[in-house]
C-alpha cells in the first residue's frame, strides 16, 4: 500500500521521532533520581546506552517494543513488509554489536523493555540495580 502521506508531511511526522529525551527515558531518570542512585543519561560510550551507572558499571538500554523487536509484544505490520523487516532486522543486529562491544570494555549490560516500564516502572528498574 503506497503511503498516504506527502514526502513531506512524512519527512515532518518523522523528525519527530526522537531517541532522547524519551518518555520512558525520563520515567526511569526519575525513579533514579528519587532513589538518589547515581547515573548518566547517554554518556559518549561505544554502543550508546540509554545510560549507565558507572560505580556498578552497569549500561542500560531502555528498548521500545516496535523498534527493538520486543519477544512479548513486537508484530510486524502488515503493509509496507518491504520496508519495515530489513530496517527492523538491522536495528536487532545493532543492538547486539552494541552490546557485545559493551561486554568487551567490561560493562554489565541490562535491557529494559517499554512494556516493562509501562506495567511497572519500580519492579523494571529494581531487579537492574540490586
Amino acid at each position: 500500500m503506497p503511503d498516504n502521506l506527502t514526502k513531506a508531511q512524512r519527512s515532518m511526522t518523522m523528525s519527530k521521532i526522537r531517541s532522547r529525551g524519551t518518555g520512558q527515558e525520563n520515567e526511569v531518570h526519575n525513579w533514579l533520581k528519587i532513589k538518589k542512585i547515581k547515573h548518566k543519561m547517554h554518556p559518549k560510550l561505544d554502543g550508546n546506552p540509554d545510560l549507565i551507572i558507572p560505580e556498578k558499571k552497569l549500561a542500560i538500554f531502555l528498548h521500545g517494543c516496535f523498534w527493538h523487536k520486543c519477544p512479548k509484544h513486537f508484530k510486524m505490520p502488515k503493509q509496507n513488509r518491504a520496508y519495515w523487516q530489513p530496517k527492523l532486522e538491522k536495528n536487532k543486529i545493532r543492538d547486539k554489536k552494541n552490546e557485545q562491544s559493551l561486554e568487551r570494555q567490561g560493562w554489565k549490560v541490562k535491557i529494559v523493555w517499554e512494556h516493562e516500564i509501562k506495567k511497572d516502572l519500580e519492579k523494571a528498574v529494581s531487579r537492574l540495580v540490586k
